[in-house]
């Protein structure tokens, strides 16, 4: 069986409520955008795309490997922003500051034991952020261009990053439903 797989740290309760609330402030001047729903935020580390079942414990152990290597840590969750670029919003996020290097550094640790494995990831740097929702096709209003701007050093909370959690994603109608395959802790 093929699991769409992914590696993420949870967001804490309150990284979701400024979520929420940021959300609501976009909403109104954001034009077509999908946007993720509160349960789903998170800070995805690496996609792997489908996975065979049988992969997942393999994946797994390296995950609470590369986990156990890294010193748990509080990343503040600062600025909201845009990818490509803020002037060319598709996919619309919360950033980190303080932290953001260890969250790098997690990562990073995370695709050294999976390249090993022979789970190539994105050749593009990692970039710590929450997605909050992706723009559709349609030219992004002049509004959000300027909304995305007055939030750019956005405080959006602290979280302590202690673990990581392996998801399997199925996609429905309604939005994506994620299950916990693993959870591996950093070390304290």
């Amino acid at each position: 069986m093929l699991l769409r797989t992914f590696i993420a740290v949870v967001a804490s309760p309150e990284i979701r409520r400024s979520a929420a609330k940021i959300t609501e402030m976009l909403r109104p001047v954001a034009g077509d955008v999908k946007w993720v729903t509160s349960e789903n935020i998170h800070w995805t580390l690496q996609f792997l795309g489908e996975l065979d079942s049988l992969e997942i414990p393999v994946v797994s152990d390296a995950v609470i490997k590369a986990a156990a290597s890294v010193d748990a840590f509080e990343l503040e969750c600062r600025g909201v922003g845009a990818f490509p670029a803020p002037d060319r919003p598709r996919t619309l996020w919360i950033g980190a500051g303080t932290g953001a290097q260890t969250m790098v550094a997690l990562q990073a640790a995370i695709q050294a034991r999976l390249d090993r494995l022979g789970y190539r990831g994105e050749s593009r740097r990692y970039v710590p952020h929450v997605t909050l929702g992706r723009a559709g096709r349609n030219a992004p209003p002049r509004t959000l261009v300027r909304e995305l701007a007055s939030l750019a050093e956005f405080d959006a909370g602290t979280m302590l990053v202690n673990e990581v959690t392996v998801f399997s994603s199925r996609l429905q109608p309604e939005g994506p439903v994620y299950e916990v395959l693993a959870r591996a802790s950093l070390a304290t």
